[in-house]
This record gives C-alpha cells, structure tokens and sequence, in this order.
C-alpha cells in the first residue's frame, strides 16, 4: 500500500471564510502558529492508530483502505486552513469510528466473552497451539511433539487456503513458543537448511496456555498512517 502524506500548515489565508460567521463581540484566542501545528500532529496520530486498528482487525483491508487514506490526504494536501484541518481530521476519525462500530454489531455473540481480535501472527501462533493440543489430546501415549515450519505452513494453508511466507511462518512459531513456554523454537538437528521447527516433551506441557478473550491489537508491517 502506497504511504501517504499530511502537508503541513501552509497559512492562515483560508480561515477568512470561518471568520466570516464569528460574532463581531466573540472573544479572539491567539495560538501560536508552532501550537497549532502541534494539535493537528497529535489528532493525526489518533487518525493513523485508528487506520491501523481498522486495517489489523480486517475491517478494511487493501485498495478499500488505500482509497480511503489516500482521499484523506488528498483533501487535507488541498486545505490550506489549519482550523478546516482539524475539523476534517475529526470526521475521519469519526468515520473509521463507524466502521469499527458498525464491524462490532456484526460480528456474532460469544455469549458474555468479547469476541477476540488478533493480528495474522498472533492468530497463526493460537492456530499452531490449538493444533498441538489437540494432537496430544488425540495420542496419550505420545511422549515428543515436534512441527516444522513447512508442517505449518500446510496447518495455516489448509485453515484458509492463503499462501503464508516461510518468515511469517517462522514468526508464527516464536510467537507460539512465547505463548506456550514448554514449546522451543529453534532448528532442526544436522540440517543443512535449518529448518525451524517447534519441539516439546509432553510430560512437561501439563500447563497449557489459556487464550484470553480480550483485544489484541496488533501491528503490521503496512503503512497506512498520514504523516506530518
């Protein structure tokens, strides 16, 4: 996704217009130009933090969140007004906050648990724990597990049927190790290639992880703020 970009403050020529409508006895607020720069900095970050959640939790994702930001910064890059400027910044700040609302009624009731939003690494890692624990559950007698990233990569692919990149899959692993202590990351013995692979003994994975349901947002690799 192409970044995008938030122009400065350029001058306070447009305000004129808002003046216009200001009562002729309305107290006048000077703020130093260097204050209000500041202000429209800060609101921009809410409105990339909000992009992010937006974009993480899969609310909207690719071209539908690059229009998006890039209408953002192609209309505030035209406004010249500071004031104008954070006012526009406030709408869309409003408006992702519609589409998490609106995203949040959707999706269905967990009973009272509050549905869980993960990052793709994140949801991967539960996934490679959910898989193990189920597989010492379906075989008592077991006493080593161990999955590779290629066994993995067949567990996420055949989750969703997408193509998942051997790092992506190496960081799902490490996540699941720092979910699940008794898990150890690390490579295959007298492999050349050095196959990352998770390994356990199963008589020390008595304490299981317990995935708790509450948010977990997550950052990626993509871009999606506007910058100052």
């Amino acid at each position: 996704m192409d970044k995008v970009a938030l122009a400065k403050i350029n001058s306070f020529a447009s305000t004129a217009t808002l003046a216009d409508n200001v009562p002729r006895d309305d107290p006048i607020l000077e703020i130093p130009l260097s204050e209000l720069q500041h202000l429209l900095s800060e609101i921009a970050i809410t409105h990339n933090q909000l992009a992010e959640i937006v974009r993480d939790s899969g609310i909207l994702r690719g071209r539908e969140l690059a229009r998006l930001t890039e209408s953002h910064n192609t209309a505030l890059k035209a406004e010249r007004s500071p004031l104008v400027k954070l006012i526009m910044l406030n709408a869309y700040i409003r408006q992702f906050l519609t589409k998490v609302r609106d995203a949040l009624k959707s999706r269905p009731a967990e009973g009272s648990r509050v549905v869980q939003v993960l990052s793709k690494i994140q949801a991967r890692a539960i996934q490679i724990v959910e898989y193990i624990k189920t597989t010492i559950q379906d075989d008592p007698k077991r006493k080593e597990i161990a999955l590779d990233s290629q066994q993995a990569r067949i567990l996420f692919s055949g989750a969703g049927g997408e193509p998942v990149s051997r790092k992506e899959t190496i960081r799902a692993m490490k996540r699941a190790e720092y979910l699940w202590p008794a898990l150890k990351c690390g490579h295959r013995p007298s492999d050349g290639r050095q196959t990352t692979r998770l390994t356990a003994k199963v008589d020390e994975m008595q304490d299981s992880p317990i995935i708790g349901y509450r948010d977990l947002w997550q950052r990626s690799g993509k871009d999606v703020s506007l910058r100052l």
